[in-house]
């Protein structure tokens, strides 16, 4: 896992964008094509807005896949992460290969999960953007997360914390309009991914990320199994670190280095 700390979320958020788009570059010039996972929420906002500007990317040969997407919610709505990824990005790039969308509200749940799931399981995956979320979840997988499915996405149970984060974050008026459930891309696949870019800013992550780096790693904070991937490069700015201990954040800034 590579660390590094920016100033602010705006640096962070350029920093991501740039370690994915040289990802995607690569692989298109080594096989003309690339694969992709999508994250949402308010801390992919600077990550996506600078990775839609990056220059040379030649997104008619990139498919991206989404990572989550709330049960029995529909596109319409504000929470939407369909509704978010086509204004943040599918219509920002110019012509996009594939986006292989999550229909949270699909009549056949079991069907729509076989659907994407076969999808995923057919390609390699170059670069995953991904968060942490509050509780220390990866996608939507909450505490205690399933490390062991190898099923590509599941149906999860969204924890107190995690619903709370998403009131909290203004996509709905009341906890009780938050899902209780959503399809998730699971632990497993995402860590199939040859690069991790976890773009992790602002002072509610603290807790999170110092848990998810100092630790152990644990089903009780999902993101700590992301000191196992080689190709991960955790960005953090200075509230997001602002809680890890001193001699721990000088040790992984000298491993980065």
């Amino acid at each position: 896992m590579i660390v590094d700390v920016s100033l602010s979320s705006q640096d962070l958020g350029q920093k991501a964008a740039r370690i994915g788009a040289m990802q995607i570059r690569e692989a298109i010039a080594a096989r003309g094509e690339a694969r992709i996972i999508l994250a949402t929420g308010a801390s992919q906002f600077e990550t996506m807005g600078f990775l839609v500007a990056e220059p040379g990317i030649a997104w008619a040969k990139v498919t991206a896949f989404h990572l989550d997407e709330y049960l029995d919610l529909p596109e319409t709505h504000a929470a939407s992460f369909r509704r978010y990824l086509k204004s943040r990005f599918v219509d920002q790039v110019e012509d996009l290969g594939d986006f292989v969308f999550i229909e949270g509200d699909a009549a056949d749940t079991e069907a729509e999960i076989a659907r994407v799931s076969d999808r995923i399981a057919a390609h390699d995956i170059d670069v995953a953007f991904v968060g942490i979320g509050e509780n220390g979840h990866l996608a939507f997988n909450d505490p205690p997360a399933d490390f062991d499915t190898t099923d590509p996405y599941i149906v999860v149970e969204l924890d107190d914390q995690c619903r709370r984060q998403q009131l909290n974050e203004g996509w709905f008026s009341d906890i009780s309009e938050v899902p209780k459930r959503a399809i998730s891309m699971s632990i497993g696949q995402i860590l199939k991914s040859k690069t991790i870019v976890c773009a992790v800013p602002d002072a509610r992550k603290a807790d999170a990320v110092k848990e998810a780096v100092e630790g152990p790693v644990t089903n009780r904070c999902p993101a700590s199994i992301l000191q196992t991937h080689g190709g991960t490069h955790l960005l953090l700015d200075q509230q997001s670190v602002a809680t890890l201990n001193p001699d721990r954040l000088a040790e992984l800034l000298g491993a980065a280095s």
